[in-house]
């Protein structure tokens, strides 16, 4: 509008000064020319343009993921469901690491993920160790009907730990722990509360999830992209609000300890023959650490009832 201001005023300018000097009005070749509303209008647009990408520049993130979990759990398998929307039932193994990029839009943010799904044999150890450093998020996956995979996680975080070195922080790296397989028909073996216990306990998200028919997988790429940003605009930090536990790691350890347990004596926490004091004993403290009613750590109502059902087996044998 500046523009088109200008132009509206040079005539008569014009006309001012050709009548004092005694002459004519200057010839319109001489003249500036007039911005028309088109011109303006493509300026005004080219603006907002200019303005809207600069501002998805600043908005946008480019963030490493990694997967790790043993062979055949299905991380490949989850990564092709959300990247592709398809599922592989062939089982191909994983030479290494794969590795994709893809691009996701959430919060206003234009996100590129690059995605490196690492090889889950031991064979591959020496290529997947340089591939630690520099990640925001990890998707940790096991099989629910192959109790050894769950039981590996832990190994997996160690390995991760060793080649981070001992200056790395893993609490300010977003882990998804993946369910996975749950639309399988064989055994389960790990149940949701054991599963969530865990991951919750480490201040990890947890998903149940099928790479299969589809489930969960969504829900936890969004929630974990969600994390990651929150991770990116603080700092590379994560919010204490994200890795706040509600439960503490003694009810975690001793809901653990019930749920493999060998027996009852065991359970309780007792040596066998012990007296009904001690025995009355043990209980009460327990009871007081799992009541559901002050314990929301996942398994602790079950664990509750399992303590109260040993308590009462070992009374009845108890003079």
């Amino acid at each position: 509008m500046i523009r088109g201001g200008a132009a509206e005023h040079e005539q008569p300018v014009a006309m001012e000064e050709a009548l004092v000097s005694g002459g004519s009005p200057r010839n319109d070749q001489t003249q500036r020319p007039r911005a028309s509303f088109g011109d303006l209008a493509t300026l005004a647009i080219r603006v907002v343009m200019d303005t809207n990408l600069q501002k998805r520049k600043e908005k946008s993130l480019r963030i490493k993921v990694i997967s790790m979990g043993n062979a055949e759990v299905g991380k490949s398998c989850i990564i092709k469901r959300y990247c592709e929307k398809r599922f592989v039932p062939k089982y191909m193994a994983t030479i290494g690491i794969d590795y994709g990029v893809t691009k996701v839009c959430m919060r206003d943010r234009e996100i590129k993920v690059n995605i490196f799904d690492m090889a889950g044999h031991p064979f591959f150890y020496e290529v997947r160790n340089e591939f630690y450093k520099d990640t925001q998020g990890v998707i940790l996956v096991y099989d629910v009907g192959q109790k050894e995979s769950f039981e590996s996680l832990e190994t997996w975080l160690t390995e991760m730990k060793q080649e981070l070195g001992p200056q790395a922080n893993m609490e300010n790296i977003v882990f998804a722990v993946c369910a996975n397989k749950i639309d399988s028909s064989k055994h389960r073996c790990v149940d949701e509360s054991e599963g969530r216990l865990w991951a919750e306990s480490r201040g990890f998200l947890y998903f149940e999830t099928s790479a299969q028919t589809g489930e969960g997988v969504n829900e936890m790429f969004q929630a974990f992209y969600s994390a990651i940003i929150d991770l990116c605009e603080n700092g590379g930090k994560r919010p204490v609000s994200a890795v706040s536990v509600s439960f503490t790691k003694e009810q975690a350890d001793a809901i653990r300890r019930i749920r493999n347990s060998k027996d009852s004596w065991d359970m309780l926490g007792v040596k066998p023959g012990a007296t009904r004091d001690e025995v009355n004993k043990a209980y009460r403290k327990l009871a007081v650490l799992l009541h559901p009613d002050k314990c929301v750590a996942p398994g602790s109502e079950d664990a509750f009832k399992a303590v109260v059902n040993s308590r009462t087996a070992l009374l009845k044998n108890i003079k």
